[in-house]
């Protein structure tokens, strides 16, 4: 297995049962979800981390847990998931924090060795980031991460057509950035 993704604050590592109630405090909170149509249930907790495990299977990759280094504490989710974009297969970084870690910088510091890991141990051109078109808090950390809106989406989730921004950033682009970090 390729090593994740960690930062100065910040380890990924996959998700497992062990996370269920951290997962379940995210997932379940009102103004968490509210781009997902509101909180999920037991049960739809469950679904969503059984369908990380399968990714890490799979894809060899999925959504992380976010953990402070500090502590071990889990403060969210984070990585890139296969998403299918208008019948194209693309590399989507992901992100879904607990809302008591909000505004302190961790969102972007996750999503830029998310994309950085991605660009470094994926055979892909480009990364992108799928977000509701109501979403600004997602939005700015896409652009943040040095994505830039390329087309609009709509995409039917929980009985909801839901329009989207697909914000991309291509491997050349990344390069000219900065001096991409090693994960």
């Amino acid at each position: 297995m390729r090593a994740l993704p960690e930062t100065d604050r910040l380890v990924l590592r996959e998700l497992g049962p062990s996370d269920l109630g951290a997962l379940t405090a995210i997932l379940s909170d009102a103004e968490t979800m509210v781009a997902y149509e509101g909180p999920f249930d037991r049960t739809e907790v469950a679904t969503w981390l059984a369908r990380q495990e399968r990714r890490y299977v799979e894809d060899g990759f999925g959504l992380w847990a976010v953990t402070l280094r500090e502590t071990g504490e889990l403060i969210g989710q984070c990585g890139p998931t296969r998403q299918v974009i208008e019948g194209e297969s693309m590399v989507e970084v992901g992100y879904l924090f607990n809302r008591r870690w909000w505004h302190q910088g961790f969102a972007i510091e996750a999503a830029r060795a998310s994309r950085d890991w991605g660009f470094h141990n994926l055979p892909v051109d480009r990364v992108c980031s799928k977000v509701r078109d109501t979403n600004l808090p997602s939005m700015n950390v896409a652009i943040r991460n040095g994505m830039t809106p390329r087309r609009r989406i709509v995409t039917h989730y929980r009985g909801v057509d839901m329009p989207h921004l697909v914000f991309e950033i291509t491997r050349d682009e990344w390069m000219l950035r900065s001096e991409p970090r090693r994960p």
